[in-house]
């Protein structure tokens, strides 16, 4: 089969992830060039390099120009196996990212599956676990994905060390999904995770936060012992069933006060647009709705990740995405047949 070409610089390691998860899916081999083409440091990164290996275990697949920086990668897949495997990135990159490049294949597979995956859980360059665990799994199971996802260990940036375990179950054919209307809000919470900092940092960041949303439910926890110091705030509303989870990460020059406030001001805008649907979902939304071969949600305005995305999964997929404004400032995003 002849292999498609794909240009990588019009965007980041999304682009490759979701080739990857096409490729083992669909059986089609992809050659991409340029990866990460625009980035400050272009071509594969630790983390990436970690998908792309896991892809090839998992699938018995093969790749050219798996290594470090390289910009050129050519993947062919085999068919995804039903297992027990552990991956672990060595830095601090996202173990999120990496089960959701994994996800659509094992659950295409023959048999249950279990992954451990090590490296970072809670860094502000991916969702964190919480949200795959609280908003993106919750979501892809009104498809019919069956998947349980548990914290073993919270691994910060730029240390590391973090693991996640999870449990894959087959999906014969998944169903389209139609989030188009949101519930009022029935629960918010706020968390703010820390380890190896003063516990007046974490209380300074969750006041900060419940001065722009007050709420019974909130909370300071400490993830000692464990490698490396961090900080987090986790802001969580609930919609009869939909859910919506904005986070921010400590950061050097940042104060803590307005890492809870930006926390908490992130889900006060997603509450004030009305959409069931964040832009970190809506992203990740794409590949299951394209594998189902319909679908629509309703979304804030997208970030470029989207456009990106949708690219790729055309590419592969004979289906077609349309986007349009919607209500209040929001967008509609829909599959059509090609």
């Amino acid at each position: 089969m002849k292999s498609l070409q794909l240009d990588g610089s019009a965007g980041g390691g999304q682009m490759l992830r979701t080739a990857l998860s096409l490729a083992m899916v669909t059986g089609q081999p992809f050659r991409m060039t340029n990866i990460r083409g625009k980035r400050s440091r272009p071509g594969l990164m630790r983390q990436h390099l970690t998908c792309v290996k896991a892809a090839c275990e998992i699938s018995g697949g093969t790749a050219d120009g798996a290594e470090i920086g390289s910009t050129e990668l050519v993947f062919r897949a085999g068919k995804a196996r039903a297992g027990s495997y552990q991956f672990a990135i060595g830095t601090a990159g996202s173990t999120g990212l990496l089960f959701q490049t994994l996800l659509p294949a094992l659950w295409q597979a023959d048999g249950p599956s279990t992954l451990r995956l090590e490296g970072g859980t809670h860094n502000p360059l991916a969702p964190p676990f919480d949200f795959l665990e609280r908003v993106f799994l919750p979501t892809l199971q009104k498809a019919g994905v069956q998947a349980d996802l548990s914290l073993e260990n919270a691994g910060f940036a730029p240390a590391g060390g973090g693991a996640i375990t999870a449990t894959v179950y087959p999906c014969d054919k998944l169903s389209p999904l139609d989030l188009a209307t949101r519930p009022e809000a029935t629960r918010t919470r706020i968390r703010v995770m820390t380890r190896h900092l003063p516990l007046s940092i974490a209380g300074r960041m969750l006041d900060a936060a419940l001065d722009v949303i007050p709420c019974k439910d909130a909370a300071v926890e400490s993830c000692e012992p464990g490698p490396g110091a961090g900080v987090c705030c986790l802001v969580e509303s609930e919609f009869d069933g939909l859910r919506e989870l904005t986070s921010t990460f400590g950061e050097q020059g940042a104060s803590a006060e307005k890492l809870g406030h930006r926390a908490a001001k992130l889900m006060q805008d997603f509450i004030g647009c009305g959409a069931p649907v964040g832009r970190c979902l809506a992203d990740q939304l794409l590949l299951p709705m394209a594998l189902a071969g319909d679908g629509r949600i309703v979304t804030m305005s997208p970030d470029a990740h989207v456009p990106t995305n949708i690219a790729v999964i055309e590419r592969f997929l004979p289906v077609r995405f349309r986007v349009h404004d919607g209500e209040r400032g929001t967008k509609v995003i829909e599959v059509v047949s090609a």
